[in-house]
């Protein structure tokens, strides 16, 4: 599954936000949580793809969008979540928004 057929939309509160990502056609939705901890500092909590929606790239464009964002906004991330740290460790050129 290519990821041009995830639609990922965000959904932002006052102090926690959530990326949703979902196939047409797939039921279930994936979802990246975050907290803000200020303007320019957030967490990624937790990233969950229910089985409906496992091996098509789900978890991986929630956090290539997440890293977009925070790029756009001038952002550093605090990876807490094991599967964004993993992703963070994959990719050196994400050093920019990924607070150690």
């Amino acid at each position: 599954m290519s990821s041009e057929n995830i639609q990922i939309s965000y959904v932002d509160g006052e102090t926690k936000g959530r990326y949703v990502a979902c196939i047409s056609g797939i039921q279930g939705e994936g979802e990246l949580t975050i907290s803000k901890v200020s303007d320019v500092l957030i967490i990624a909590d937790h990233t969950h793809v229910p089985a409906s929606m496992r091996g098509q790239g789900i978890a991986v464009a929630l956090v290539e969008r997440l890293v977009a964002d925070a790029r756009e906004r001038g952002q550093r991330i605090v990876p807490l979540c094991p599967f964004v740290r993993s992703q963070a460790l994959r990719h050196p050129d994400w050093v920019d928004v990924i607070q150690k």
